[in-house]
């Protein structure tokens, strides 16, 4: 009998009794979405398709973590993104000490330039193109506040740095996120 048709809640259940092919068909439905969570983060077809691997590893063996809480594409997109902010830790050029340092020589308070760009001449593939050529910090906080959806408190915990760091660094991001996009529309 094909698995196809069974409710997600079904197949969670079939994969907290470790049937295979239930796991097979859970990493069918949302393979294709966890892998474009994790390429937004690690920027490497390669390495996101192994984070995506281990992170669905790490969910079949928690499965049982999961109550329900939360949608559970939103359970495991949150593994997704924490496997790939780990593999980015661990493999980046910029170690976690050294972004931290980024971040407190960052000046607090935002540049008060409330300037609005004309966003309905500029396609979403350009924006997409435009985040992922920024700086690697800036570029994690913008895919995880507008790509992934996270709020500030969220992506302190992610990260691992404070609330203030987070306004700055995320305020930094956008200001030049807008930068490199005035430049494309000039």
């Amino acid at each position: 009998m094909s698995l196809a048709s069974h409710t997600i809640e079904d197949l969670i259940a079939l994969c907290r009794r470790k049937d295979q092919r239930a796991q097979f068909e859970v990493y069918n439905r949302y393979c294709r979405a966890m892998y474009n969570v994790a390429l937004r983060i690690v920027k490497d077809e390669h390495y996101a398709e192994d984070v995506m691997q281990e992170g669905f590893l790490r969910a079949f063996i928690k499965i049982d973590d999961y109550r329900q809480e939360v949608a559970f594409g939103a359970w495991l997109k949150k593994i997704i993104v924490n496997c790939s902010i780990d593999f980015y830790k661990k493999n980046s050029r910029i170690v976690q000490e050294d972004l931290e340092k980024t971040l407190y020589k960052l000046e607090d308070g935002d540049s008060g330039n409330d300037a609005e760009l004309d966003f309905i001449n500029l396609k979403a593939n350009q924006v997409l193109d435009t985040i992922q050529n920024l700086k690697d910090s800036y570029r994690m906080i913008l895919t995880l506040f507008f790509i992934e959806g996270y709020d500030q408190e969220e992506i302190t915990d992610i990260l691992g740095i404070n609330y203030g760091n987070c306004r700055t660094l995320l305020s930094r991001a956008k200001e030049s996120l807008r930068n490199k996009l005035q430049e494309l529309s000039a």
